[in-house]
């Protein structure tokens, strides 16, 4: 089965399941937005747990930020993002409608792909790419504010705020997760690109002499939490950026990219940004041993969420001759269980089930609750959701106090003594 056939399946998964919802799907929709559903959320919030703790919780060199989404319009002047943050667009000539060149094939640009038009296209012109809006009742130019396009100026103007509050020493990171948002033009693949978007970031400040080994340390990094949450180490490849391709600041950028839609996209970011924000922000850093002043480097691993979430759908969706089944790591799966009463018609039984039900949520495993229809219908609706394990409490259980618990990728079933469900569940699901 081709990428291209899968990204349609999710696709259609996404929305029939509750994982992703076209926005404002009532009123037509609105391009390249979405919403995260009932299971979306919940596979979003447990990949950003995820990470958050593997990536601060667990490591006593990086802290933790939440900032706004808007800051003062100077922080993007310094930043250099209000006179180059720039995409080259061109524009139909009949619909005004705006494309990058880059995403255009060749041949089509002698027609316009969205009216159909001949009329030809404008010369290749920047527009910015932040979006823009006003705080107070006037539209001032002084009351000027942008969304922000990415989450690291924030944690860079913090940097001193950061510093006094935590006494950190170089080398240490500052992580951060939040929307960002891009006024760029977007050219489909669900939920590749987007105008409103999830960063998850890391500024790592150091030594410039220390900044190779730094990078190597954030590129073995990203890979590893990739492949642990759940993407196949086979279609992933890291790509070096060229010198033109790099920001002029960068001494070295590379990409992670995943192979889907028939070719290599980036899906998370590493660069060596060098002094340049800092510098920018006029922050210094005081070495609280040797007293000496400097502009602390940065090295930025950054990671998309919804480019986390579509490399790890494609990856766990697997047709089988008689189901349809998610194979999501169970750490990240919406639901670790599902308690089932065997029948609906036999009170113990049902009593029992919900009894199961409540103990497994109380302890911290989110489970789901499923009484409707056969026995069979309900282990294929939660293969295709993904749960790990579902739990069934039958006739037998009310005779010697033991489940069936049904491993979701093997189809195995295993009877388990209910007291010691936790005991056999948290190490398959943590």
């Amino acid at each position: 089965m081709t990428k291209d056939a899968n990204l349609e399946k999710i696709t259609a998964l996404a929305k029939r399941r509750g994982f992703i919802f076209p926005s404002s799907e009532i009123y037509g929709g609105l391009a390249n937005v979405y919403d995260f559903g009932p299971l979306g959320a919940e596979l979003k919030n447990n990949i950003k747990q995820l990470w958050w703790d593997r990536f601060v919780h667990k490591r006593d060199d990086i802290v933790g930020l939440d900032s706004s989404i808007f800051m003062n319009s100077k922080v993007w002047e310094a930043s250099g993002h209000v006179s180059s943050f720039t995409d080259p667009l061109i524009e139909c000539k009949h619909c005004h409608s705006r494309f990058r060149t880059d995403a255009l094939p060749h041949e089509n640009l002698k027609q316009c792909p969205h009216c159909g038009e001949k009329e030809g296209f404008s010369e290749p012109k920047q527009f910015n790419l932040m979006f823009k809006t006003h705080i107070g009742a006037t539209e001032e130019e002084s009351n000027d504010v942008y969304l922000r396009p990415e989450t690291a100026q924030a944690i860079f103007i913090n940097f001193k705020n950061i510093l006094d509050t935590t006494r950190k020493a170089i080398p240490f990171g500052v992580a951060q997760m939040g929307k960002a948002f891009r006024n760029e033009i977007t050219t489909g693949y669900f939920i590749f690109r987007m105008l409103e978007f999830e960063q998850m970031e890391i500024e790592y400040f150091i030594h410039e002499k220390d900044w190779e080994r730094f990078f190597d340390h954030w590129k073995e990094e990203i890979i590893t939490w990739a492949i642990e949450v759940g993407i196949s180490k086979d279609n992933l490849r890291f790509r070096e950026h060229d010198e033109k391709e790099r920001s002029h600041y960068s001494k070295r950028t590379v990409d992670l990219e995943y192979n889907f839609m028939g070719d290599f996209k980036e899906i998370y970011g590493l660069a060596y940004r060098g002094n340049y924000d800092l510098a920018k922000h006029k922050l210094m850093y005081v070495d609280q041993q040797s007293n000496e002043q400097f502009i602390p480097h940065v090295i930025e691993p950054s990671f998309g969420v919804e480019r986390t979430i579509l490399p790890i759908l494609l990856d766990a969706y697997h047709e089988e001759e008689k189901r349809i089944v998610l194979k999501l790591k169970p750490r990240i799966a919406p639901y670790k269980t599902a308690v089932f009463p065997l029948v609906q018609n036999k009170e113990e039984i049902v009593t029992k089930a919900q009894s199961v039900h409540q103990n497994l949520v109380a302890l911290g495993i989110y489970s789901a609750w499923d009484a409707r229809g056969n026995i069979g219908k309900r282990y294929l609706s939660q293969d295709e959701i993904g749960t790990p394990y579902c739990i069934t409490i039958d006739y037998d259980t009310l005779k010697d106090n033991t489940v069936t618990v049904r491993d979701r990728d093997t189809t195995q079933q295993e009877r388990i003594k209910i007291d010691q469900l936790q005991e056999y569940l948290m190490p398959k699901i943590i």
